[in-house]
């Protein structure tokens, strides 16, 4: 006979907790797994963003080209392509050329060619070529010649030695004449990537890179006949004979200047006329053929320094310390002094004792750069000015009348 063995009350109790058991383990694993499941889910989501975040620097940086030159990085930001730029001006730059005759003792002549760069620019209608004056002055049968090998003759319009600038006329066709825009320099700062194009030792339509190094410097060219060429740019991209007249370019193809000197035996150190020169003299340089408008103060001076202070018993160690006065200049009819004695200053003779120049109009001086920078951007001939000097450990203010510099 079989037995069927029914389930007492204490089986029934025993199951039932049993079950209970596996309901809250089941329970507990599936509330542990959406648990984790959301956790894992949102660090996905956090994952991706960040991927997507990745993604648009990557697609940024693609935009970034890094240029190198001279062992140096340039990061041009805007999408900016240099083979664009040098694309967009290079018919605008041409070489120019011209033949200088000299004789000698028997009147032979004797026939050297010169030559530079220049670019076209259109002035209220008129095309013309700029370039330096020190490339066309004495030449004779100046030539320009465009990037496609054209050459058409030349003729000198206008030049100023003292900002080394002429203009020139060509008889190239219009189709030829591809101007450049001329922008104000006064927006230029140091650290700007700059780009000159231009013809070193002939070689046409080179183009180099480097960066404003320093502005408003001072140089002093043959031509000048000792008067300073004032409110410089200084760059560090890479001029040679022959980029002389050229342009300097910012990374749009505007014009900001025009290489004109470099240094014998520098590293990266080149000059450039500020597009501010161009821009004030164009127009008399075409009307009349030369500009008449440089102020004269009518002193020589140095660079006040803190040893120069030592040797005069002064605290002031910045500033234009006035050598000379120049008689029947604007600064001798205004009173100002110069040096009474010449020291030993640190291996260098020094004329010391004259008025120190701190100010001119409110605006601090520096330096000589600074006083001829101010003169020539801010100043005009007739113009009077308020200059703030240093005399016997005392400051005080003088009107000075500039004139033409003679």
């Amino acid at each position: 006979m079989d037995f069927v063995q029914k389930p007492n009350g204490k089986n029934l109790s025993t199951i039932l907790i049993v079950m209970i058991v596996l309901i809250s383990l089941v329970s507990g694993g599936l509330l542990g797994y959406l648990a984790g499941y959301l956790t894992f889910s949102n660090k996905i989501n956090d994952l991706n963003s960040q991927l997507s975040d990745l993604q648009t620097q990557v697609a940024n940086l693609q935009l970034t080209q890094t240029i190198i030159s001279q062992n140096n990085t340039y990061i041009l930001g805007e999408n900016a392509s240099l083979s664009e730029l040098y694309e967009k001006v290079k018919e605008s730059v041409v070489v120019v050329r011209g033949v200088i005759v000299q004789y000698d003792i028997f009147h032979r002549a004797h026939y050297t060619q010169v030559q530079g760069s220049g670019f076209v620019y259109n002035h209220t209608g008129q095309m013309v070529i700029i370039t330096n004056y020190h490339v066309i002055e004495d030449a004779i049968n100046i030539t320009v010649t465009f990037i496609d090998g054209d050459g058409y003759a030349a003729t000198v319009l206008g030049y100023d030695p003292y900002a080394d600038l002429a203009v020139l006329s060509t008889t190239a066709p219009q189709s030829e004449l591809k101007p450049l825009e001329i922008i104000s320099s006064s927006t230029l700062e140091v650290g700007d990537i700059v780009v000159a194009v231009g013809n070193p030792y002939g070689l046409a339509g080179s183009m180099s890179i480097g960066i404003v190094s320093a502005l408003g410097r001072t140089i002093t060219e043959e031509e000048t006949g000792g008067y300073p060429i004032a409110d410089i740019i200084q760059t560090t991209t890479p001029l040679n004979p022959g980029n002389s007249g050229g342009p300097l370019l910012n990374l749009q193809g505007q014009v900001i200047g025009i290489t004109t000197a470099i240094i014998s035996d520098s590293q990266g150190l080149g000059f450039a006329i500020p597009s501010n020169t161009i821009l004030r003299e164009i127009s008399l340089l075409i009307t009349y053929g030369y500009y008449d408008q440089h102020p004269w103060l009518g002193i020589s001076g140095v660079d006040m320094t803190y040893e120069i202070a030592q040797a005069m018993n002064t605290n002031v160690t910045y500033g234009v310390l006035i050598t000379q006065v120049i008689s029947d200049s604007p600064a001798d009819k205004a009173g100002l002094k110069g040096g009474t004695q010449t020291v030993l200053v640190s291996g260098e003779y020094v004329t010391i004792g004259g008025d120190v120049i701190t100010a001119i109009n409110g605006t601090k001086i520096t330096s000589t750069d600074e006083l001829s920078a101010y003169l020539e951007e801010h100043t005009a001939p007739g113009q009077t000015i308020t200059l703030t000097i240093v005399r016997s450990n005392q400051a005080v203010n003088v009107s000075v009348e500039l004139e033409k510099r003679p």
